[in-house]
């Protein structure tokens, strides 16, 4: 997206844009209104496979930036899970969030030990982490639902295995929670495709796509159609480059770490971001407002493909941007905004019967 014009913000991008310590602060957005809870935010599940792609730590950061949300829990998914979760609470323990507790997922997949991330945690020594983590990640995710006073909103931008073993160890999980997530391709694909493609974290596990997409939730989406064409450059990449708040820090660290491990050239870290599907994920769990949505019946075929079918269950799909500009302004003044403080309770964000640490 080099040299893409920068549209003038929308009214709801740049209500409360004021410059604080050389970053920005937060900007307003209208949440949607039939999943906050009583204390006025929306309660939600993180569950990511961070550390495969660096995006996943772009939206982590994000959902930790935004007082919409009242953020139960995260848990880690695929692979090697516990090297996730060491990711994950150095993290949270740099954004001063250590009441979030931290759940370790299925270990399935590709088992090799490590990820791309190591060099970021590689002197951080997980046993001393003050913060609560499930070493069954799947049941924490359960209790946490299950247990809510209120609905929760599960947040998945990664493969979907943990949140398949949590809604067949317990069905009624959809009935207690809506789904919303990056996953599929319906009318574009990877990059300036014109054709869908499978994606990734649909076909790497078929059967558990098929799961959470057939489940008796109300569940969002955003395909490549919409999340594939989201990233940073210029002067909205400079901002975040030029921040000295410790979350966006500690993603810019991560950022040079992944790229340096990958076959990438690690100076494309210094000029502008990949491809950041994941944000609009965390985007979807609070508004709507820059997004052209369609109610469409979404089948995953045999081969991980995610088709429209009439007679398939109908998911909401963000198929369109209305200001694509606008939402990675508004990405920005979210990650350069002021630290979002841990909530004053004891028991926020605990899930009653899981088994912790």
């Amino acid at each position: 997206m080099n040299g893409k014009k920068r549209h003038l913000l929308t009214a709801a991008v740049a209500a409360a844009l004021v410059i604080f310590c050389g970053c920005e602060q937060q900007s307003g957005t209208k949440t949607i209104s039939n999943s906050v809870g009583k204390n006025g935010k929306i309660a939600v599940i993180l569950d990511t496979d961070i550390c495969d792609d660096i995006d996943d730590t772009w939206a982590l950061a994000m959902l930790l930036q935004s007082s919409e949300f009242d953020v139960k829990l995260i848990t880690t998914a695929v692979g090697d899970t516990t090297a996730r979760t060491k990711v994950v609470a150095k993290i949270l323990q740099t954004a001063g969030r250590t009441d979030i507790p931290i759940g370790t997922g299925v270990a399935i997949g590709d088992m090799k030990t490590g990820h791309r991330q190591d060099g970021w945690v590689k002197d951080f020594d997980l046993s001393k982490y003050p913060g609560k983590i499930y070493q069954d990640g799947v049941q924490a995710m359960i209790d946490t639902i299950m247990n809510s006073p209120e609905p929760i909103t599960l947040i998945a931008i990664g493969p979907l295995p943990n949140v398949a073993a949590a809604l067949e160890r317990e069905p009624n999980i959809a009935k207690k929670a809506r789904f919303v997530g990056m996953q599929g391709s319906i009318r574009r694909g990877y990059g300036e495709k014109s054709k869908p493609q499978k994606e990734y974290n649909v076909v790497s596990f078929i059967k558990a796509s098929r799961t959470v997409f057939t489940a008796q939730w109300d569940m969002t989406i955003t395909p490549l159609d919409t999340c594939g064409m989201v990233s940073l450059d210029g002067d909205d990449y400079k901002k975040v480059l030029d921040c000295n708040s410790p979350i966006t820090k500690a993603v810019i660290e991560n950022y040079r770490v992944w790229a340096k491990s990958g076959n990438m050239n690690e100076a494309q870290a210094g000029a502008r971001s990949t491809t950041l599907f994941d944000t609009v994920a965390v985007y979807l769990a609070m508004s709507h407002d820059l997004l052209e949505m369609e109610t469409i019946g979404i089948r995953v075929t045999d081969d991980g493909r995610t088709v429209i079918d009439g007679k398939a269950k109908k998911i909401n799909c963000a198929m369109k941007w209305k200001d694509l500009s606008a939402f990675e302004s508004f990405l920005v003044k979210r990650l350069t905004g002021p630290a979002i403080p841990a909530p004053t309770s004891d028991t926020a964000g605990q899930p009653a019967d899981a088994n912790g640490k």
